[in-house]
């Protein structure tokens, strides 16, 4: 199991006595994520002991239980919610999992300044399969990509540290690779008009050039052409598909076909577009 690196090193001669001592220890060092392998070394009790300590924090609100053997510290201005924003955390995490990550789609456009989306569930894309997280008030949903440029991810600061989120160029493909799991073109259309603003055209080339799904090409340089009249945008992306082997694909994922196809791009446009920007 993978111990992330910046995790308090265990002084072995020193053992806590109360739990919450601990726990304001993890905060002074800037953290707010433990595990049950810490608390093991940290106290001189039984599994069973540690473990009833633990769910009696958890039912004072103090920490939240991501996952087995996997906790949160929730600081005051949280412990109604019972759940800490997943940027508080993530990193620490996913190492802890062994697992390669983004923080991605409308969560990844918020943080872009795009997206107007609940505060408390999150996507995150890794590289295979993963069950959802509930948490309280907290929802993480994982999707799956086999692989990515890691100069297609950013990095972000919060509180706690650094953390993974898709670049816009990156964030603007994912949502129309995902499309059918996310609420459908019609759902994106708005928020992606927004993200156009962080997205460069060098940029676009650049991530588009590495990004395996045509299709998503072939949706995105739809929407840059026909709906928001961002040529700049439209360019790069036909950089990228020249040459490339093209066929008819839906625009929206989730919606039967309608044969109403866009010749430039191949995209048969099966929904209805309406943008309330």
């Amino acid at each position: 199991m993978y111990i992330c690196r910046n995790y308090l090193p265990v002084n072995k001669t020193k053992k806590y006595e109360y739990v919450d001592d601990y726990l304001l220890t993890i905060r002074s060092k800037g953290r707010f994520s433990f595990t049950f392998e810490e608390l093991n070394q940290a106290f001189d009790s039984s599994e069973q002991a540690i473990r009833r300590k633990i769910y009696r924090l958890k039912a004072d609100n103090k920490i939240a239980i991501i996952r087995k053997d996997f906790y949160v510290v929730l600081p005051p201005e949280y412990a109604e919610k019972g759940s800490l924003p997943i940027f508080l955390y993530i990193d620490d995490f996913m190492k802890y999992l062994g697992r390669d990550y983004y923080i991605g789609l409308y969560s990844a456009a918020s943080l872009h300044g795009a997206a107007h989306q609940q505060p408390m569930e999150y996507q995150v894309i890794v590289q295979s399969p993963m069950r959802s997280i509930i948490e309280k008030d907290t929802r993480i949903n994982f999707f799956v990509r086999k692989a990515w440029e890691q100069e297609s991810v950013e990095q972000k600061q919060s509180a706690a540290g650094y953390f993974n989120v898709s670049s816009p160029e990156l964030t603007a493909l994912d949502f129309m690779s995902f499309n059918g799991k996310i609420g459908g073109i019609s759902r994106i259309v708005s928020i992606l008009e927004e993200l156009t603003e962080e997205i460069k055209p060098s940029r676009m080339h650049k991530v588009g050039s590495g990004y395996p799904q045509i299709s998503a090409l072939q949706r995105l340089g739809y929407l840059f052409d026909k709906v928001y009249n961002r040529q700049d945008l439209v360019k790069p992306i036909q950089r990228v598909l020249k040459g490339k082997p093209t066929q008819n694909i839906l625009l929206s994922i989730s919606s039967p076909k309608r044969e109403n196809i866009d010749k430039d791009w191949k995209v048969d446009v099966n929904v209805v577009i309406e943008n309330d920007l």
